[in-house]
């Protein structure tokens, strides 16, 4: 049996992933969707982490060959309608929604569509984002024509128009929780930078061991169940009476700080997605 993490990119993750596969002895690489429709056999597994496209316009190409792989009696993990769910932040707010989750009222802001005034304050952010990237805090009414005005000029925009969603009173902090195979695997607490509001790492902020909470833990496991998903990051907004799930990510990038009660993160992520494979039905 091989493991394959299906990506553009050998990140920092996907490599440890590889690592930690090889470490339990089971053969792994990180291939490309092509590579992995050419090198992979029945009973091989394949995770699926495709991510936003760079211009946060849509997934990254691959989800054709995850399902020929499927079809092909490979053991599929994080399949393209999962993903899907996951990085179209509508489709994750339909999904939690469905699912009962507590979640910002999230709308679809484009031209041509008709559209109630949203009520703020607000955050106008791409349909398909990451990275904290093009997402905007509104307070006011001229805040929020100034952010469309200078969405209109992005390509995402263009292509999918924006998502107004409500503001969570912002507290300098979040958790973000990795799920795996429906088990927490790993957790942070993100630290935003010094005057800003937004957590992600990529704008400055930092990330530190947490042990969350039980609340935080059945929230995160029940986010990743409502889209499906073998793999994924789940953020958590608290708030005076617990928290709301803010994002999933379905490409989650993690670090060993994320390990928890002594576990190597890679090493548990690996062994609970082998389980996962393992116990899915063959007409799954």
């Amino acid at each position: 049996m091989r493991f394959a993490v299906v990506a553009h990119r050998v990140t920092e993750t996907n490599a440890a992933l590889v690592a930690a596969s090889e470490a339990l002895g089971v053969a792994a690489d990180v291939l490309s969707p092509r590579d992995a429709l050419r090198i992979l056999e029945p009973g091989d597994v394949a995770l699926g982490r495709l991510d936003v496209r760079d211009g946060l316009d849509g997934v990254e190409t691959g989800s054709i060959e995850l399902d020929r792989l499927a079809a092909a009696g490979v053991d599929v993990l994080n399949r393209p309608s999962a993903l899907v769910a996951a990085h179209d932040k509508l489709l994750t707010a339909r999904a939690l929604r469905l699912a009962g989750l507590p979640h910002p009222h999230t709308s679809l802001i484009a031209d041509g569509l008709p559209a109630q005034a949203p009520e703020l304050p607000l955050v106008l952010k791409p349909r398909f984002g990451s990275w904290g990237r093009d997402v905007v805090r509104c307070e006011t009414r001229d805040d929020l024509e100034t952010a469309l005005q200078r969405a209109a000029f992005r390509g995402w925009f263009r292509e999918h128009g924006g998502l107004v969603q409500e503001l969570v009173p912002p507290i300098g902090w979040d958790l973000r929780l990795v799920v795996a195979g429906g088990c927490i695997v790993g957790a942070a607490r993100r630290v935003a930078a010094p005057g800003e509001w937004r957590t992600n790492v990529s704008l400055g902020g930092r990330s530190e061991p947490v042990s969350p909470p039980p609340l935080a833990r059945t929230l995160a496991i029940a986010a990743a169940t409502a889209i499906r998903a073998d793999l994924v990051g789940v953020d958590l907004l608290p708030t005076g009476s617990g928290y709301v799930v803010a994002e999933l990510n379905g490409a989650v990038d993690y670090r060993p700080w994320y390990t928890l009660d002594g576990d190597d993160v890679f090493a548990e992520t690996v062994l609970q997605l082998l389980r996962a494979a393992r116990s899915r039905p063959v007409a799954a």
